[in-house]
């Protein structure tokens, strides 16, 4: 038998950073997002041997380790061992061939490396028939990235790829609340007519940028202080937006975003960034951000749809990539192969 798990990627329109801590906790954060059509995949076959075998297509990494030795880190595919630590205790006997691999590149933008920690989940919850709910499963991918491995980041990406589809997630000390959004279809439709998502060309460390919007906002820089309070305003207005049809003020309030969030750290945008942004937005684009933390991966515009073309010509002009996409509402799906 093999198991098989995916998971889909995000696209986060306004509040990202809001759910990273301290900021989180003193002060309460809000994302809201969607899922596309690229995903994280997970396979587990089992072995006649007492081996685990992670394969990581992304990496172009193979890596394996007896049943009977502790999984060390070592600097290749710690993410995978700390999650292979936390979900198979107590099945020291069967050896399993493990596959990972995703759509987008790790530092795109777009939520992959927590996905496929959430497409991993799946597969353990898949064949040891564990009894953990969404929230479960987007909190524990939460607590093996951020806690386990102390890799820096916010919360947005593991309850984005778990639940699927538009969601406006709030995030306090306490709980973690997805507001799932019944946006009509005829929005979803428009939206997904006018939205253009292109591909900046290069990647970036989401880390170190987060790093400095952290020492910023601990530092009570009033600029940051003021920006992360308004994305927060700006979700809730492009939330509300967004369920009213009022499309060409979400374009603009994703203008308002970028403005916002560039203000949070310098490593967010860069002259080629820049160039993007304001090329798209001379030639129609009502507005637009990057997708993540900042510095590269995906960007994606909001355009009237006789502009749309004239932006993606000029965009692919600068070098950016246009990529076709469409919105995917399902979150984290397993199933068997036998």
């Amino acid at each position: 038998m093999i198991v098989r798990s995916k998971a889909p990627l995000r696209i986060s329109f306004a509040g990202g950073g809001t759910e990273v801590e301290p900021y989180l906790s003193e002060r309460g954060g809000v994302v809201l997002s969607t899922t596309v059509d690229r995903y994280a995949y997970g396979s587990l076959r089992f072995r006649e041997d007492r081996q685990i075998s992670v394969t990581s297509l992304d990496y172009d990494l193979v890596a394996r380790y007896q049943l009977d030795e502790p999984l060390a880190y070592d600097g290749n595919l710690d993410l995978v061992k700390a999650a292979i630590r936390r979900l198979n205790q107590g099945n020291d006997d069967q050896g399993l061939d493990l596959f990972l691999h995703s759509d987008a590149p790790p530092g795109s933008g777009l939520g992959s490396s927590s996905t496929v920690v959430v497409a991993l989940i799946g597969l353990f919850r898949h064949w040891l028939h564990l009894p953990l709910t969404d929230y479960e499963i987007a909190d524990l991918a939460y607590q093996i990235e951020r806690v386990d491995m102390g890799i820096k980041g916010g919360k947005q990406d593991q309850y984005a790829a778990t639940f699927g589809g538009f969601n406006f997630i709030e995030f306090s000390r306490d709980a973690t609340v997805v507001n799932p959004l019944r946006v009509p279809w005829d929005t979803i439709n428009e939206l997904h007519y006018n939205l253009l998502l292109c591909y900046t060309g290069k990647t970036r460390l989401s880390a170190r940028i987060i790093d400095t919007q952290v020492e910023r906002y601990v530092s009570r820089q009033e600029d940051v202080l003021h920006a992360m309070d308004e994305l927060k305003r700006i979700a809730t207005a492009m939330k509300n937006a967004l369920l009213r049809g009022r499309l060409d003020d979400f374009g603009a309030l994703l203008h308002e975003a970028w403005t916002n969030k560039k203000k949070m750290a310098a490593q967010i945008t860069d002259p080629q960034i820049d160039e993007l942004y304001e090329t798209a937005r001379w030639h129609g684009a009502l507005g637009g951000k990057i997708s993540g933390a900042g510095g590269g991966g995906y960007m994606f515009f909001y355009c009237p749809f006789d502009r749309k073309h004239h932006v993606a010509e000029q965009l692919e002009r600068l070098g950016a990539q246009v990529v076709e996409f469409s919105f995917d509402l399902r979150g984290l799906q397993t199933w068997e192969v036998r």
